[in-house]
């Protein structure tokens, strides 16, 4: 009785059950290797995709840097001129911080190139600026150089006249050379048949010239031709021509005239009051205007007049 009793506890187990067992125990093997290939791969990407981003990190640190430091040169380069635009550099500096901020804390790669371009957007606009400020600066300081030049031309020219105008009231009356007075140089502007002063450049057609040559008897009576020059701002000589013909000898040298006016002379006080026609197709220049007055080797007058716009 024992004996049955111990067989009927412990069977044997049939070929069948161990089969299915095997089996299992493959699939669970086969399903550990596949994992573990999987973890293997997905471990493999991850380190390609952090070293990806760890380049484009890299990339992007480097146009920041790049950018601040062109910027910067171009401050040093400007100088003063640099303070005027101090807003937005302000601005450029605070764009640059803030994405060195997100590259240290966060990763957002096509929000941090979008933030890198408008950077770069409002680097160049500050470029252009700059240059233009630079080119406004350069002109203005040409043009005050222009009119400090002027301006120290115009007071030697000025000392010159007052000083020839000293030494022509102490020579002696009587002396073989003309003499004028009353020298005035005025903008005229036809009306009808009417004429009136005028010192607006567009306005004026006729450059008047009136002066009185004294008498004097040692001065051999007759025709004479008396030159007038009209120099413009820019010292360039108002002439119908730029021939021998619109020419004449003073001191052995070739000048151009505006003017000629021949008179006939009786040692007598003579008043004179001659024109210049401007042409049609011809702009003046707005200005001081200086007129010398020549008869022979001699200059015998001279006045200036200022065109305004």
């Amino acid at each position: 009785m024992t004996s049955d009793s111990s067989e009927f506890s412990n069977p044997i187990p049939s070929p069948n059950a161990t089969r299915w067992i095997y089996i299992v125990l493959v699939i669970f093997a086969l399903l550990i290797i596949m994992l573990s290939i999987w973890l293997i791969s997905t471990k493999s990407n991850l380190r390609v995709l952090q070293a990806e981003k760890d380049q484009q990190r890299i990339g992007l640190q480097m146009e920041v840097d790049s950018l601040i430091s062109v910027h910067n040169q171009t401050k040093a380069a400007y100088g003063a001129l640099a303070d005027s635009l101090v807003a937005k550099d302000s601005l450029i500096q605070a764009n640059a911080t803030e994405i060195k901020r997100l590259l240290d804390t966060e990763w957002e790669y096509y929000k941090i190139k979008k933030k890198l371009e408008r950077l770069q957007v409002i680097s160049q606009g500050y470029v252009r600026q700059m240059d233009s400020l630079y080119s406004v600066n350069r002109e203005l300081t040409e043009e005050n150089e222009r009119i400090r030049e002027e301006v120290n031309i115009e007071r030697k020219r000025n000392i010159q006249l007052n000083k020839a105008r000293e030494e022509l009231s102490d020579k002696v009356e009587l002396v073989a050379v003309f003499k004028t007075y009353n020298v005035k140089a005025v903008g005229m502007r036809q009306k009808g048949s009417s004429e009136s002063e005028t010192d607006k450049v567009k306005r004026v057609e006729k450059i008047k010239i009136c002066f009185t040559l004294a008498g004097n008897n040692i001065i051999p009576p007759g025709k004479k031709n008396i030159y007038i020059r009209i120099a413009q701002p820019d010292r360039k000589i108002l002439s119908k021509g730029r021939g021998d013909e619109y020419s004449f000898l003073y001191k052995g040298e070739r000048l151009q005239y505006s003017i000629l006016e021949t008179i006939d002379y009786r040692n007598a006080d003579q008043e004179i009051c001659v024109y210049w026609d401007k042409r049609d197709t011809q702009d003046l220049q707005e200005g001081i205007y200086n007129v010398d007055i020549y008869e022979g080797d001699a200059v015998i007058g001279m006045v200036s007049m200022t065109l305004r716009k």
